[in-house]
C-alpha cells in the first residue's frame, strides 16, 4: 500500500513540530499586518474561504474578537479537498506560538499528529464545525449534522408526498459534517418513510462544478427521480445549476439544500430549490472565539457548543429568527 501524501507532510510536521517544541516560547503576538500586539493572539483556520459560509463565520468571529479585545487570523485553503494545505497552515500557526487555536479540520485522522505537536507546546485547541479524531480540543462549535440531516429528510418526504426517488449529492464521505448530513437524511428516510428510496449518493467534494455534473447523471440515470438533496452550499448551488442548465421547471425535481448563501436563496425564490437547512455561522464564529479566549483563560468547557439550524423557505424566510441567520 503506497503512503498518503497527507501522511508524508504530517510526519514531515510532527518532525518540525518536535523542534520548535525545544525552541523557547516567544511571548509577543503578530497582528495580521504584522505588527505586534499585548492582545492575546488566536490563529484560526477554517476547511476553506470559497464558500459564503466561511466569509459569515469569519465575520461572527471578528465580531466577537472585538468585543473580547483579542487579535485573531482567519485563514483556509482555497477549497476543502486541500488537505495538505490546511495541514500547512496549521503547523505554521503552531509555529507562531499564539495562545490558542481554533481549527475545523478537512481530515479528521490527518490532524492527529499535529493536535499533539499543539498540546507538547502548550496551545490550547478549539474547533468549529467538525472535529478531529484526538482527545486533545476542549471544545467544538458546531452544529447537530445528523438533527439537521434529518429535519431535511423530513422536509424532502412531506414535499414529495412520502414516496418516490431521491438521491443525494454529497460534498464529503471523510469528514464528519458530511457524514453526519448524509446519515441524519438516509436514517430518517429509512426509518419513517418506507415508501421513498434513496436511489445513489454521489460526492462532489462541494465544488458547484463537479456537484452539477453529477446531478446531471443522476438525472440521466433516474428519469423517474422526485428529489435531490445537497449536503452543502457547494453541493446545493450545483445541484440546481444541473436542473437551470437542464430546462427543468421550478418542482419538476424536489430540490432540497444544506446552508444559504445568495445563490440558494435566489434559487428559493425562483422556485427551483424548494428549501434549505441554514446553519447559523456567525454563532459558529462567535462560539469559537469566546471558547478560545476561555480556554487561554483556564476555564472549564463543555465538549461541545450546538449552535443550532433552521429550514428555511418562501414562506418563513423574511421572519426576524431564520433572516439573521441567513448569509448573502
Amino acid at each position: 500500500m503506497g503512503i498518503s501524501k497527507s501522511a508524508v507532510f504530517v510526519a514531515g510536521a510532527v518532525a518540525a513540530a518536535l523542534i520548535f517544541t525545544g525552541c523557547s516560547a516567544d511571548t509577543s503576538t503578530t497582528e495580521a499586518g504584522g505588527g505586534s500586539s499585548d492582545k492575546p493572539y488566536i490563529a484560526l483556520i477554517s476547511k476553506g474561504f470559497q464558500h459564503e459560509f466561511w466569509q459569515a463565520v469569519k465575520k461572527g468571529a471578528e465580531q466577537k474578537a472585538k468585543e473580547l479585545d483579542v487579535t485573531i487570523t482567519f485563514e483556509g485553503p482555497a477549497s476543502e479537498t486541500e488537505i495538505d494545505t490546511q495541514l500547512q497552515m496549521l503547523q505554521a500557526a503552531i509555529d507562531k506560538k499564539p495562545a490558542a487555536i481554533g481549527f475545523a479540520p478537512l481530515d479528521p485522522v490527518a490532524c492527529v499528529p499535529l493536535y499533539e505537536a499543539a498540546e507538547a507546546a502548550g496551545i490550547p485547541i478549539v474547533q468549529f464545525d467538525a472535529g478531529c479524531d484526538s482527545d486533545y480540543a476542549l471544545n467544538t462549535a458546531k452544529t447537530d449534522s445528523l438533527a439537521a440531516g434529518a429535519l431535511a429528510a423530513d422536509k424532502m418526504a412531506e414535499l414529495i408526498g412520502e414516496k418516490g426517488e431521491v438521491g443525494i449529492v454529497g460534498h464529503t464521505q471523510i469528514n464528519s459534517t458530511g457524514v453526519d448530513r448524509r446519515d441524519g437524511f438516509v436514517n430518517q428516510m429509512k426509518s419513517a418513510y418506507p415508501d421513498i428510496t434513496i436511489v445513489d449518493i454521489q460526492y462532489g467534494d462541494g465544488d458547484h462544478l463537479k456537484s452539477a455534473d453529477i446531478t446531471k447523471a443522476m438525472i440521466a440515470a433516474h428519469p423517474n427521480l422526485a428529489g435531490l438533496y445537497g449536503t452543502n452550499e457547494g453541493a446545493a448551488v450545483g445541484m440546481v445549476n444541473a436542473l437551470s442548465e437542464l430546462g427543468l421547471k421550478p418542482g419538476q425535481i424536489t430540490a432540497v439544500g444544506f446552508d444559504s448563501g445568495q445563490a440558494q436563496i435566489d434559487a428559493i425564490n425562483s422556485g427551483l430549490m424548494a428549501g434549505a437547512i441554514t446553519q447559523n455561522p456567525i454563532g459558529i464564529g462567535e462560539s469559537l472565539v469566546q471558547a478560545a479566549v476561555d480556554a487561554i483563560n483556564g476555564k472549564t468547557l463543555e465538549k461541545t457548543t450546538d449552535t443550532g439550524f433552521f429550514w428555511f423557505d418562501k414562506t418563513n424566510m423574511d421572519d426576524p429568527e431564520i433572516a439573521q441567520v441567513l448569509y448573502k
